[in-house]
């Protein structure tokens, strides 16, 4: 009887635990949503509460106060880019597939999600004393992957090594950072698999050696 009432126990705290994580998620989903729509200045907490038809003071259960909620979004955001662009990465047959799908997974975050490229400008115009934006942060912590690859490709004789491997992630991070912002502000003027193609012929049109375009398994 004991260990059947401590099972029940645990099941009890699991749900409960559960249902409070999944009542958070609804809360920076929606509020992402709105700080987007309406800015940071004008989605007060009573805004957030109303569109999930809670009491203000349940989401104070969850956070302090409107920018820890605003934090949490942009953080989620990047943190749910960062897991795609890993899964998709994943699943590449090979080193150059596994950057081509990274690249691919990038893009359709952003086009799916554009609530989250709002909330990195609002961030920025904002909160201009935070050594580094949310973004980078979690940019950062994809490079060492990345990294990896690269180097690899290098000592295969895949990638140029004239250039180095940091100066590679510079560029092609910059180069996809802009495409961002340039699709938000002004849309996609072509597919993402257009785009995407693109965007490949760009990277590696100059850093792959002969070697490495006789090898490569996507298509540019």
């Amino acid at each position: 009887m004991a260990t059947a009432a401590r099972a029940k126990d645990r099941h009890v705290k699991r749900d409960r635990s559960q249902r409070k994580s999944d009542r958070r998620q609804s809360i920076v989903e929606t509020a992402a949503r709105l700080f987007a729509k309406f800015g940071y200045a004008d989605c007060e907490m009573e805004r957030v509460a109303a569109a999930l038809h809670v009491a203000k003071g349940t989401l104070y259960l969850y956070f302090p106060g409107k920018q820890e909620l605003f934090f949490a979004c942009v953080d989620w955001g990047m943190a749910e880019m960062q897991r795609l662009i890993f899964e998709a990465a994943a699943e590449g047959p090979s080193p150059l597939e596994r950057i081509a799908r990274a690249i691919r997974a990038y893009l359709e975050f952003f086009d799916e999600h554009p609530e989250y490229v709002e909330l990195m400008i609002q961030e920025r115009a904002i909160f201009r004393d935070r050594k580094k934006g949310t973004y980078f942060e979690h940019r950062d912590q994809i490079r060492p992957f990345f990294r990896k690859i690269y180097a690899q490709l290098q000592r295969d004789g895949v990638l140029r090594e004239d250039l180095p491997v940091e100066q590679m992630l510079d560029a092609i991070g910059a180069m996809l950072y802009g495409t961002m912002f340039f699709n938000h502000a002004a849309g996609r003027s072509s597919t993402i698999d257009a785009q995407h193609r693109s965007l490949m012929t760009a990277i590696f049109g100059g850093l792959l050696t002969d070697a490495g375009r006789a090898c490569r398994q996507f298509e540019p």
